[in-house]
C-alpha cells in the first residue's frame, strides 16, 4: 500500500512544495523591496489594508507569507496591530487566486513551463532569470499536483477515505480535522485544497467531506503565523490570535451549513475541481467582507484577550501610519 500511495504522494508533495517555493521566491525577487513598501504605505485604514492584503497575497501566492511578513512588521513597530487586521482579511481572499488557477486544469503545460523556466533561469539577465525561476516553479506545482492526484484511485480501492469517514465520528467533523491537521503539517492550504480537488474529481471522496476539508484548511494555515509570533512582541501575538479566531469563527459558522452548501455547489460549475475552488473563494470572500466593517470592535476584543502592557490601542491607530 505504501508503494501505491505513500511514495507517489511524498514525491508529488515534494515537487509541489519545491515549485511553490521557487515561484514565491522568484516573485519576491522580481518585486524586490516594492512588496514591503506597498504593505507599509497602503494600510492606513482597514479597507486599504484589506485591498493591499488581497493584491499582495494574490501576487505572492501565499497567505502565510503575507501574514508572517505582517507579523514581522508589527514586531518591528512599523505597523500597528489595528492596521494588520485589514491585511489579514485581504490575505484570506488573495490566497483563493491560487486555487482558481489550479482549477484551470493546465497541467498539460506543466512540463513545457518547467523546461522553459529552467532555460530562462540559467540566463545571465537578472530579471529574465527571476522570471524563469517563477515559471519553473509554476510548472513544478502542476507536476506535483498531477502526481499526487494519481493516488486517488488506490485510496478509493482500499477504502481508506471511507474508513476515515466511518470512524471519524462524523464525516464533516472528520473532514475539518483532516484539512486543519494536514495543512498545519505541510504549511500549505493550497496543496491541501489541490489534493482535495483531485480526489473529489476522481470520486474518491464525497462532496460534503471535500468542503469540510477546505474549511479545515483555513484553520490549519494559521499555524504558520502562530509559530512566527511565539517569540515576538505582544502586538504580533495579537495578529496571530486574530488570524486564528477569524478563520475558526468562519468554520464554526459555516460547518453546519455544509449539507445545504453541497446541494447548490453543482450549480457553480460542471467541473468538480472548479466547484471546490469556487466554494473556497465564496467562503473566504463572505467571511472577510462580513468582518471588515467591524474591524475596530474586533481589534478591541483581541486587545482585551491579549492586553498590551506598554502600548494602548487607540481608535486613531486605524487612520495613521507609524
Amino acid at each position: 500500500m505504501f508503494r501505491e500511495i505513500g511514495i507517489p504522494f511524498l514525491i508529488g508533495l515534494c515537487v509541489f512544495m519545491t515549485g511553490l517555493h521557487f515561484m514565491r521566491t522568484g516573485l519576491e525577487a522580481l518585486a524586490a523591496n516594492r512588496l514591503q513598501d506597498i504593505l507599509l504605505k497602503f494600510t492606513r485604514t482597514p479597507f486599504r489594508g484589506f485591498v493591499t492584503g488581497t493584491i499582495t497575497t494574490a501576487f505572492l501566492q501565499s497567505s502565510s507569507a503575507i501574514t508572517v511578513l505582517t507579523i514581522g512588521f508589527v514586531n518591528a513597530g512599523v505597523l500597528t496591530f489595528a492596521q494588520s487586521i485589514g491585511i489579514i482579511l485581504g490575505s484570506n481572499i488573495g490566497t483563493t487566486i491560487t486555487t482558481q488557477i489550479l482549477a484551470l486544469k493546465i497541467e498539460d503545460f506543466a512540463l513545457p513551463l518547467l523546461i522553459l523556466g529552467t532555460i530562462l533561469w540559467m540566463l545571465p539577465q537578472l530579471i529574465v532569470s527571476r522570471l524563469g525561476k517563477t515559471t519553473a516553479g509554476f510548472g513544478m506545482i502542476f507536476l506535483g499536483i498531477d502526481y499526487m492526484q494519481k493516488i486517488a484511485s488506490p485510496i478509493k480501492e482500499h477504502g481508506l477515505i471511507q474508513w476515515v469517514i466511518d470512524y471519524g465520528g462524523h464525516p464533516i467533523l472528520a473532514g475539518i480535522v483532516i484539512g486543519a491537521v494536514f495543512t498545519a503539517l505541510i504549511h500549505s492550504s493550497s496543496a491541501c485544497i489541490a489534493i482535495t480537488m483531485g480526489f473529489y474529481a476522481s470520486h474518491a471522496i464525497p462532496l460534503p467531506f471535500a468542503i469540510a476539508v477546505v474549511f479545515g484548511s483555513n484553520v490549519g494555515t494559521c499555524v504558520t503565523a502562530i509559530l512566527a509570533a511565539v517569540n515576538a512582541n505582544t502586538a504580533s501575538k495579537q495578529v496571530a490570535l486574530s488570524h486564528f479566531l477569524l478563520n475558526l469563527a468562519g468554520v464554526i459558522l459555516f460547518a453546519p451549513l455544509i449539507p445545504l452548501i453541497s446541494q447548490f455547489t453543482p450549480y457553480l460549475s460542471d467541473n468538480p475541481a472548479t466547484q471546490i475552488a469556487h466554494i473556497q473563494t465564496l467562503f473566504n470572500v463572505i467571511c472577510s467582507v462580513a468582518v471588515l466593517p467591524f474591524c475596530e470592535p474586533f481589534a478591541r476584543g483581541i486587545t482585551y484577550l491579549i492586553p498590551d502592557e506598554t502600548v494602548t490601542w487607540k481608535r486613531g491607530d486605524f487612520h495613521r501610519l507609524p
